[in-house]
């Protein structure tokens, strides 16, 4: 009998890339979409006729219950979210609703109606927020610096009081930041990606616009907010297969799944620019409406322990994943 997966979030990058690494592994893949007139969706539209998709939503108990009693899953990752954080501030509560609550009502229904079902949880390298210490492990104290790693720190010791109360496996993916060509325009990687795309083919000022409703590229230019901001940036296909081996285990844990190398946001504009032979500083200007109001850092994670339990590491680098990412965003504009 083939394994049964329920993922919310299924529509975002890591639930894409999670639902094609299921779909080939042999599982059943079923996914939790909310009500939208949206009936087909960009980031599953190859694999969407093998899933089965669910309208449900992380702020409606009654709907998460009716999914999972649908599917009845052997294994459930949650990875629905608010997951800007620098949008967290302008929307804390709706963040706190989503990320943190929406995480306990899943976690809720699974205890309520699978309780023998293996759970991933999503949780988050900016609950480090104000680090303790460098590198992070998954001993590190957590110190979160904006509404957002809040909410996934609430959700994240809600897992483990789930997991210790009720012996439940829930096992805890502590997830530094992963890219890819399926990122959302919101995030910086994609962003300057874009922009850099937009250059290369001459694009002044771009269809897509930004958080303040200003085209992303304007007037040749693409506002930036604090370039000396330093990330541990991996590939989001590698990183869901760390979230898969997680509950491959015999006992659920939690695992920090990162790179281990730190680049600042400086230097993801000099790698997305020179692929494509410009120099960033013709095409990026600082804008201090981009700047979170609290910086963090500096996030780059220790994964030794994904590496000696799940045998995991990363396998695409850095500039790899810039290149790829441009590559797709000069596809799409033409």
């Amino acid at each position: 009998m083939a394994k049964k997966a329920l993922i919310t979030g299924i529509t975002g990058q890591d639930g894409s890339y999670l639902a094609e690494l299921l779909l080939k592994k042999g599982y059943e893949v079923s996914g939790i979409v909310r009500k939208s007139s949206h009936l087909r969706y960009a980031n599953i539209e190859l694999i969407q006729e093998s899933l089965n998709l669910i309208q449900a939503d992380l702020l409606d108990p009654v709907s998460l219950r009716e999914a999972i009693q649908i599917v009845k899953p052997d294994e459930i990752y949650n990875l629905a979210s608010q997951s800007v954080p620098r949008e967290s501030f302008k929307q804390p509560i709706h963040t706190a609703e989503i990320t943190g609550l929406g995480a306990h009502r899943v976690l809720d229904a699974a205890w309520d109606i699978v309780p023998k079902a293996k759970f991933y949880q999503a949780s988050s390298s900016e609950m480090f927020g104000w680090v303790k210490e460098i590198p992070q492990n998954e001993e590190t104290p957590f110190n979160p610096a904006n509404p957002y790693a809040a909410a996934k720190l609430y959700a994240h010791n809600i897992a483990k009081i789930y997991r210790e109360s009720y012996k439940m496996f829930i096992s805890c993916g502590i997830l530094f930041n992963h890219e890819s060509p399926k990122r959302w325009l919101g995030f910086v990687t994609q962003k300057v990606a874009y922009a850099a795309a937009c250059a290369k083919l001459g694009v002044k000022n771009s269809p897509y616009l930004n958080e303040e409703g200003e085209p992303i590229v304007k007037n040749g230019k693409v506002a930036m907010g604090n370039l000396d901001a330093k990330r541990d940036w991996g590939y989001a296909g590698d990183f869901v297969i760390a979230m898969w081996l997680m509950l491959q285990q015999d006992k659920p844990d939690d695992f920090v799944v990162a790179t281990g190398e730190t680049h600042t946001i400086k230097e993801l504009c000099e790698k997305a620019y020179d692929y494509v032979g410009l120099n960033w500083k013709d095409h990026v200007e600082v804008d201090e409406r981009f700047v979170r109001p609290t910086e963090t850092g500096p996030l780059v994670g220790d994964y030794a322990k994904a590496k000696k339990v799940l045998g995991w590491e990363p396998k695409v680098g850095f500039e790899k994943v810039i290149e790829m990412m441009v590559d797709a965003n000069i596809a799409r504009l033409k």
